[in-house]
């Protein structure tokens, strides 16, 4: 599957693994409850590993494992409220997260330029048809009133 990734089409090497699924070798991501009750022992295993975040998710049962961590996601089941685009900001802003952000799911293909404004550095759209589009987005804007992290 494609996604975008640092403003470019890329393959995606992660796999998002459900709650009740084993957990096979690669590069894992898994959700805040899987993490939450099992999070330390993740991090033993091979491969690299991400936090999938929803919404109503906060970053205090991460912060002190973000270095630790390759990837979060912010999982939109649809767009709704701004929360995510906050939380984003503060992984870079606050705690200095280096890795990979990542939409998910049902956000607006038109977001993606304001989306990589706090933070986001990688898009997996729902539908793979508004992968272009929001490629096409991230290049909305040359300039910008507001200060952001890029």
């Amino acid at each position: 599957m494609q996604i975008i990734k640092d403003k470019q089409l890329a393959e995606d090497s992660w796999q998002f693994i459900a709650d009740d699924t084993e957990l096979p070798d690669g590069d894992l991501c898994v959700s805040m409850d899987r993490w939450k009750k099992t999070g330390p022992s993740l991090l033993n295993r091979e491969g690299k590993l991400g936090v999938r975040i929803k919404p109503g998710d906060t970053l205090a049962d991460l912060a002190d494992a973000l270095d630790k961590l390759a990837l979060i996601e912010l999982d939109f089941p649809k767009f709704a409220d701004g929360r995510l685009f906050s939380l984003a900001w503060l992984l870079r802003n606050r705690h200095h997260f280096q890795g990979e952000i990542r939409a998910v799911g049902d956000f607006i293909p038109d977001q993606a330029f304001y989306l990589s404004r706090v933070g986001v550095n990688a898009f997996a759209p729902a539908k793979p048809e508004h992968l272009t589009m929001a490629l096409a987005h991230l290049a909305d804007f040359s300039a910008a009133y507001q200060t952001s992290i890029n």
